[in-house]
């Protein structure tokens, strides 16, 4: 049987999901489809991020938004979603807070949507399906800048 002292251990890297003082960083997740949310809640969680909360549409994600603030490093929001679509729940949370870290998850198709979010103020987004990969590329970017 190999002993755990005769590997060396590659996982001693500090996961990317947390800030330079060890602290993870909280995410809250904006999405109708609790598919899409529980893959994006796994990819970050598999990295150390902490998932502060998750909201099934635009107008929910405002009100966690609030609840949780100041204590929220990133939101990944979908775009088209009920009773608010992300777009406008951005336009509410950017109003409540300048400085917040916004990343849009859109189906492919929705470029015009995209590039109005981002003019309004939005971080970066994400395409799905989502590719583990890129959605960390992406939002650790943003997070590390």
């Amino acid at each position: 049987m190999i002993a755990k002292s005769d590997m060396p251990n590659i996982n001693d890297k500090r996961p990317d999901g947390t800030k330079s003082d060890g602290s993870p960083y909280r995410v809250l997740i904006v999405d109708d489809s609790m598919f899409i949310a529980k893959q994006l809640g796994q990819i970050l969680s598999s990295e150390g991020f902490e998932i502060a909360g998750t909201a099934a549409d635009g107008l929910a994600g405002i009100d966690k938004y609030k609840e949780l603030y100041p204590n929220v490093d990133l939101v990944t929001m979908d775009i088209t979603m009920p009773k608010m679509d992300g777009v406008t729940s951005l336009e509410k949370i950017l109003e409540f807070d300048k400085a917040a870290c916004v990343v849009m998850v859109s189906a492919l198709g929705k470029e015009d949507v995209v590039k109005k979010s981002l003019l309004l103020g939005a971080k970066s987004y994400i395409v799905k399906p989502l590719d583990r990969k890129k959605v960390l590329e992406r939002i650790l970017t943003i997070l590390k800048h």
